[in-house]
C-alpha cells in the first residue's frame, strides 16, 4: 500500500530511506520535498550505441542536463550516488519510449534491463529547492504539496549525433525581490541547472499559456508575480521525442532518483 504523502517526509528522512519506499512500491509519486538536504537526479537510460552522443549532448548543454554521474554499459548501480543505489528499482516512476513514442509508464524496470544499456543521472532543480527556502524565498508547490509546472520552449539545444530538440524549463511564480534572491541563490549550484534561464514573459521563449504545462502541475502567477524558468532535467525527454531513438528509458517528470549526495556539498561557493 502507498505510503500517503504527509507521512513521507518522517517514513524518508535520508536518500537510502527514500530509495527503500520506491524499491519496495510503498511509494510512487513526484519527490518534490523528499529527503530533505539530499540530491535528486533526472534519468535517462540508452543503448550503448546512442550513449556517446547523448553524453555530448550533455556536455554541450549543461544548463539543462549537467550530469551528476554516467554507468558502465549493463551496470545499473550508480555507487557513486548512494550506497546500493539501483537503477531499475530506485525511482518512483519510470516512462519507457520506443521511436521517440512514450509506450509506458511503470514503477520497476528490472525486466526490461539488458546488457548494452547506459544510465545516466543529471542534476534536478530540486535541489537547489532547499537553499531557497532556507534563503526565505517561497515555493507554492512545496507548499501545496504538487509537481513543479515544466514546459517546453522554442529556444533549441546544441544538437550532438542524432539527439537534438528543444530546451525545457521549470517554472516557479515569485515576487521581483525573490525572483532576485533566487539568482543569487541558485547560481551557487550549476550541477542542478544554476541561475534561471528566463524571467518574465513566457511568450519570448515560446510558451503561449502557463496554465497549460508540458509536464507537471500548473501554477498560478499571481499579479504582484513574476514567472520564473530554470533549465529542466525533463529537456532529454523533449530530445527524444525529436531524435526518436529506438529505445530510451526515463524517470516520469517530477520523479527523481533521490541520491545520498548532500545539496551543499555540490554548491560551488
Amino acid at each position: 500500500m502507498a505510503i500517503p504523502r504527509s507521512a513521507l517526509a518522517h517514513s524518508a528522512p535520508d536518500g537510502r530511506a527514500a530509495r527503500h519506499l520506491m524499491r519496495t512500491g510503498a511509494y510512487n509519486g513526484h519527490t518534490a520535498g523528499m529527503a530533505p538536504g539530499h540530491v535528486q537526479a533526472n534519468l535517462a537510460i540508452l543503448p550503448r550505441a546512442q550513449a556517446d552522443d547523448f553524453l555530448r549532448f550533455c556536455q554541450r548543454n549543461p544548463k539543462p542536463c549537467p550530469l551528476l554521474a554516467v554507468t558502465e554499459p549493463g551496470d545499473p548501480l550508480l555507487p557513486t550516488l548512494g550506497e546500493g543505489l539501483d537503477l531499475r528499482s530506485d525511482l518512483p516512476r519510470y516512462r519507457i519510449w520506443r521511436d521517440g513514442v512514450l509506450v509506458d509508464e511503470i514503477d520497476d524496470i528490472t525486466a526490461l534491463w539488458r546488457g548494452d544499456l547506459v544510465g545516466f543521472a543529471i542534476g534536478c532543480s530540486f535541489s537547489f529547492e532547499e537553499a531557497l527556502l532556507e534563503a526565505g524565498v517561497p515555493l507554492r508547490h512545496v507548499a501545496e504539496g504538487r509537481n513543479v509546472a515544466m514546459y517546453r520552449t522554442n529556444v533549441p539545444t546544441a544538437a550532438a549525433g542524432v539527439f537534438h530538440g528543444p530546451l525545457v524549463v521549470s517554472m516557479r511564480p515569485m515576487k521581483a525581490a525573490d525572483a532576485i534572491r533566487a539568482v543569487q541563490v541558485t547560481s551557487r549550484f550549476p550541477q542542478v541547472h544554476g541561475a534561471p534561464v528566463h524571467i518574465g514573459d513566457p511568450t519570448l521563449i515560446g510558451i503561449a499559456d502557463l496554465a497549460r504545462p508540458d509536464f507537471g502541475d500548473a501554477l498560478a502567477v499571481a499579479g504582484d508575480e513574476l514567472p520564473v524558468f530554470w533549465a529542466c532535467g525533463v529537456t532529454p525527454q523533449a530530445v527524444v521525442m525529436a531524435a526518436r531513438p529506438a529505445f530510451c528509458i526515463t524517470h516520469a517528470p517530477g520523479c527523481m532518483l533521490v541520491t545520498d549526495l548532500l545539496n551543499h556539498r555540490i554548491a560551488s561557493f
